[in-house]
């Protein structure tokens, strides 16, 4: 597949042991688009977008109503965001986006999951330009140039369009997100958007033929993916098993 399915978020994964946790990401996110933007889909470009997100990845109605109930009552805690960069295990460069109401809780258990995985927490900047934080699609098809066409009538700043395996993904910067998935659900209305998503794409990609690097890579996955407060991580692995 293409980058856009290279670079897929490893903390939204559906297997039955991670539901849980998958569930409590949502509602995180609901609850902060909702409690931030409005209470109202149709007056909230985020939250209408992580809703339908959120039902694409089979989270149950009833987990979407709890986190607006609870951003309606106006309570409940007070999540900030942190973004944590440093290398990962085989020289890889990695970005990890939180949610947190506790700071130092959050920082103490990233830092745990690079220390004890052969990776480098850095600083701010670290790697983060090595990455373009960008809008990115997928959906199928074959025929890139009807798709550059559709999206430059509608004024859209493509930044790249791939053709791999029957897939089309498109790049674009991350403020034209809502403007282009306008764009693609006009001129394609029976195309489902398999991805849709704000995200930081890399700008190269650091290859793991090695099986030792690539379980240790696997090993780090899952220990930030055991971060309670870890909402989306960012890497440029590409894993040649």
């Amino acid at each position: 597949m293409g980058r856009a399915y290279q670079n897929r978020k490893e903390s939204m994964a559906k297997t039955a042991g991670q539901k849980t946790r998958l569930y409590s990401r949502y509602g995180k996110e609901l609850y902060v688009c909702a409690k931030n933007g409005g209470f109202d889909p149709d007056g909230n470009l985020a939250l209408r977008h992580m809703i339908t997100k959120a039902k694409k990845d089979q989270v149950p109605a009833h987990v979407i109503e709890r986190a607006l109930e609870k951003a309606r009552g106006g309570g409940g805690e007070d999540y900030e965001t942190a973004r944590y960069e440093g290398f990962g295990p085989g020289g890889t460069m990695v970005i990890v986006d939180c949610l947190t109401d506790n700071g130092k809780r959050t920082f103490t258990e990233v830092r745990q999951a690079f220390v004890k995985n052969d990776a480098k927490l850095g600083s701010p900047g670290t790697v983060g330009h090595m990455f373009d934080h960008q809008a990115v699609f997928a959906f199928k098809g074959e025929d890139e140039e009807a798709v550059l066409e559709a999206l430059m009538m509608a004024d859209v700043d493509v930044a790249d369009i791939e053709v791999e395996d029957g897939i089309i993904s498109v790049f674009a910067p991350n403020t034209e997100f809502y403007k282009a998935k306008t764009a693609l659900n006009e001129a394609f209305p029976e195309t489902e958007l398999e991805v849709e998503e704000i995200a930081f794409v890399p700008q190269t990609m650091t290859e793991l033929t090695d099986p030792e690097v690539i379980a240790q890579f696997e090993k780090f996955q899952a220990a930030l993916e055991d971060c309670d407060d870890v909402q989306n991580v960012y890497h440029n692995a590409d894993i040649k098993a």
